[in-house]
Order: C-alpha cells, then structure tokens, then sequence
C-alpha cells in the first residue's frame, strides 16, 4: 500500500512539473530570442514560485512560527492562483497562436501584381572620354556599393509567441488582482427567502445571518474579521450562524485576529459550529474561545427558538478525533411538530439531515468553488455547490463563504453573508 501511494505521489508529482514545463516553455523560452537576462528572470520566476507555494502550504500544516507563515504565504498562495489562470491563458492561446499566424502571412504576401504598360526607352546618350593629362594617374573605377546589412527584427515565430504569452499573462495577473480585491474588500449581503411548512405564523420573516469559512489564517487577520462583523451587523439580524471554516491556526496565533467577533450583535444570539479546518487547528481549544467570545457552540446539540428548534452537529472531520457527527444527539426526542433549522458544516450532511427530519439545513465548506473552474471539481464532492436547493422534505442553502483557504483570491465565486428570512405558510 505504501508503494502504491509513493507511486501515485511521483506520478502527481511528475505531472505537476510537466505543465509547469509547458508554460515556462510557453511564457520564457519561446519569448526570448536567446539565453539572456530576460530569460533567466523568468526562469527564476518559474522557480521561486512552486518553491514558496510548497513552503507556505508546509508552514502552515506543520505550525511553523506565525511570522514566518505569514512571511511565506502572500506570494506562496499568490503564485498557486496565478500558475491557474495562466496555465488556463496559455492553453486558450494555442487556439489563438495558429489563427494570428495565419493573419500575418497572408499580410506579409506580396499582392497580385497589376500589369502596368511598358515604359519607354530613351537611347542612353554615349559618353565621351575626357583627355587625361600627361603624367596624371588614371581614373580609378568606383568601387561598388557595399550591400546594407538589414536591420534585425524578431521573427514572426517569436512575435507571435510574445503577443500571445503577453496576453496570457496580463490576463492571468489580471484576474487574479481582482480575484484578490474582491476578497480583501470584504464579503457583500445576500439575501434568501425559505419558506418552511411548519413554522408558526409568529416566526415568519425570520432572519438568520449565515456566516461560513472566514478562515483567518496567515492572509486574513484581525481587520478582515473586523470588516465581517461589521458586516453582519449591518443586517440587524434575529440570529447569527457561524457554520464553521473560521481559523486555520491555533488559538495562540489566531486569538486576536478572532477578538472582534465578541462585537456580533443579534437579538437571539450567535452560535457556532465546527468546520473540518478547526479540527486541523484545535478544535477543543478553538471552541473555548468561541464561548469566551460570546458565541453558543453547538456540538451535537439543540436549541429552542421562537417557533422553531435551532440544532447544530460537529463537522465530519471530528470522527478521527472521537467527535464526530452525532444526529441523534442533536435531533433526538424532539417534537417534530416544530420546524429544525440545522447547522452543519458540509453539504454532504444533508442526507443524514433528511433521515431525521430537517426542514432546512444551513452549511459552507464549498466556498463556491473559490477559483473557476474549481466549481466543476466541487461539484463532484458536494450534492450542491451554493444557494438553496431541496432534497425530500428537507432545503439545503449552502454559503459561499466570507473569506477564502490558501490564495486570498475568488473567480467566479464571490463571497457572502447571506441573511436567510424564513418564511411561514400561514402568514
């Protein structure tokens, strides 16, 4: 088995260095005119890149020192978004190379000669010698002209290859600029109406402020946690709902980045799940200082609110550690006759929600995919992505989450706070 993963390691490996190749080749070697500065540059680029993404992924996995994750993980986690799009840009230029070449040979053709009519000869007068002087020396012959040498211009190959890796890579910086904008800016509103059969007139227009994947970590610190409470606030809601993904670091590291949210104001309350990442970074700790913070931690656990029952179950991750899932706990000797919202980090909890009866249960984990086209690959890991779909009797609203894991960037997933309003049938 060990073999086995050793070979599976080398072959991902091999394959990670082989499109690595591709665009070094595509951006640095048939961008260059020979091996000079320009080149070497690149190629060091090419280099320094993998080497500090590789780094900042190990600083933080192994809990390196904090500032030196930090040190390491701007431009680590930076080059993992960029070496995306422009491996995405530099394959979408093959399409292009054929067709811009093909454009400037049919411009660089000489035109159909258009016949012009003969012009006419004049008989060239004949020269007459001029007597040379005695004892003078004979007239010397002009030499002929020297040919000019051409002035050299890169060739269409090499324009070709340097307008299309130009481009390539202005878009791939680009995108991941305003990919990075976007989430330093800070998570915008959404709002969502979900209609449950169950709930009392009372309790419709309801509003749960969800809240999924702040991940503070070495990128996002104590003013981006700041910038989301604010933003939480700003909605006034009945009910805040942390659904996990909040750190990606220890207690000691992380506890100030994580102070401000002891400022989230609701008028029932905020309360807290656990997500897989804070089993990577203490989870027991991590849920002490929640409750420090004064957050409602609900590990396996159940609450009544006005005209509904609030529940909340431990990530999946937590099975390793003896604190995995429990429904039964959690959804146990209740009285189905009220509506459960539920709170679980991953999607994939949906299908042990509809076995216990949930009306709607509230997750993250996806961030939407974070990175297009990476929503394709959540896809196949998540019974949905993001927004409200239904599963029986049981909604599903997954959050795209307010911050981002690795690269501090988004594309084509921006991220949310989305106030969920419950609607009732009866109002």
């Amino acid at each position: 088995m060990v073999i086995v993963f050793v070979l599976v390691g080398l072959l991902a490996l091999a394959a990670v260095a082989g499109l690595y190749w591709y665009v070094w080749r595509r951006l640095v070697r048939d961008t260059t005119s020979g091996p000079g500065l320009a080149r070497r540059a690149g190629t060091g680029v090419f280099v320094a890149g993998p080497v500090l993404m590789i780094a900042a992924v190990a600083a933080e996995r192994a809990g390196a020192p904090f500032r030196l994750q930090q040190v390491l993980a701007w431009p680590g986690f930076l080059w993992m978004a960029l070496s995306i799009y422009l491996l995405l840009g530099v394959v979408a230029g093959e399409v292009v190379r054929p067709l811009l070449r093909r454009v400037m040979e049919r411009r660089a053709a000489p035109s159909a000669a258009v016949p012009q009519p003969a012009p006419v000869r004049h008989p060239a007068p004949v020269p007459h010698p001029e007597p040379v002087p005695t004892g003078a020396a004979a007239p010397q012959e002009p030499s002929p002209a020297e040919p000019t040498r051409p002035v050299t211009t890169p060739s269409r190959r090499l324009f070709v290859s340097r307008a299309v890796g130009g481009a390539a890579a202005a878009v791939a910086l680009g995108t991941v600029g305003y990919g990075t904008y976007g989430v330093l800016r800070g998570p915008r509103v959404k709002r969502v109406t979900v209609p449950l059969a169950k709930l009392p007139r009372s309790a419709h227009g309801y509003r749960i402020a969800v809240v999924s994947d702040i991940h503070l970590g070495p990128t996002l610190g104590r003013d981006f946690c700041r910038r989301v409470v604010d933003t939480i606030n700003s909605t006034q809601p009945d009910l805040i709902a942390v659904v996990g993904d909040l750190v990606d670091g220890s207690v000691k590291d992380l506890g100030p980045a994580a102070a401000p949210l002891a400022r989230l104001r609701a008028r029932h309350g905020s309360y807290f799940v656990t997500g897989n990442h804070e089993y990577y970074s203490g989870a027991a700790q991590w849920v002490r200082e929640v409750r420090e913070l004064g957050l409602h931690p609900l590990e396996n656990a159940r609450t009544e609110m006005a005209g509904f029952d609030l529940a909340g179950v431990n990530d999946v991750a937590g099975e390793s550690e003896g604190h995995g899932p429990d429904f039964g706990r959690a959804l146990g000797d209740r009285d189905t006759a009220r509506a459960v919202v539920l709170l679980a980090h991953q999607p994939v909890q949906i299908h042990d929600a509809v076995k216990h009866g949930v009306d709607l249960q509230l997750s993250g984990h996806t961030h939407g995919g974070q990175l297009w086209p990476g929503n394709y690959l959540a896809e196949l890991a998540n019974p949905t992505v993001a927004g409200l779909e239904r599963y029986g009797d049981t909604q599903l609203y997954v959050s795209r989450g307010a911050g981002a894991w690795g690269p501090p960037t988004r594309v084509g997933a921006p991220s949310d706070i989305t106030v969920v309003e419950l609607a009732s049938p009866q109002a």
